[in-house]
């Protein structure tokens, strides 16, 4: 499986969904499920390495506007929702945090922002088609630490200057 061929797959099954986070994770296990154990294991790698790559300072703080505070759990949670939300979500936080404040047409906070199934989706479907857990998907260990350098969270001041799109879209 390719680049394009995952983010075809995350793709329609949003789309399916209707933006539905838990709807989304179940399509995608049951679109999984369809295929091959070994594209099964491509689809998590992406994944996980998507997964890594948005272990980020700047991505916890867009995250911490956008949920009014984000914890562990809650971050991992968000990066797996980020993922489902496709490429061009994705690649735009990557590239500028503040710019989910206008990539995002629609967010729900009740909903949003949180989709942990969809990061254990791959593991479902694989354990569906063989019967057995996702062999190591030979990735480097994730990080320890995110990347970069945490925001101030508790200083609004210093959070609307840095995320000034999403402050005035979620906190104003």
């Amino acid at each position: 499986m390719d680049e394009t061929e995952f983010w075809e797959i995350v793709d329609s099954t949003r789309d399916a969904a209707g933006g539905d986070p838990d709807a989304h994770a179940e399509l995608l296990v049951d679109r999984l499920t369809r295929l091959d154990p070994e594209t099964v294991s491509d689809f998590a790698r992406h994944f996980e390495a998507r997964f890594n790559r948005a272990f980020r300072w700047d991505l916890w703080g867009a995250a911490w506007v956008m949920l009014d505070g984000a914890g562990d759990d809650t971050f991992e949670n968000f990066r797996c929702w980020l993922i489902g939300q496709g490429r061009d979500v994705f690649e735009g936080a990557l590239h500028d945090p503040d710019s989910l404040g206008v990539l995002l047409e629609r967010f729900d906070e009740a909903r949003d922002g949180e989709a942990e199934d969809l990061g254990y989706a791959a593991y479902d479907a694989y354990e569906q088609l063989t019967g057995v857990e996702l062999p190591d998907l030979g990735l480097p260990e994730p990080p320890q630490e995110p990347e970069g350098t945490p925001p101030e969270f508790e200083d609004e001041e210093a959070m609307a200057e840095t995320y000034p799109r999403l402050w005035a879209r979620f906190r104003v």
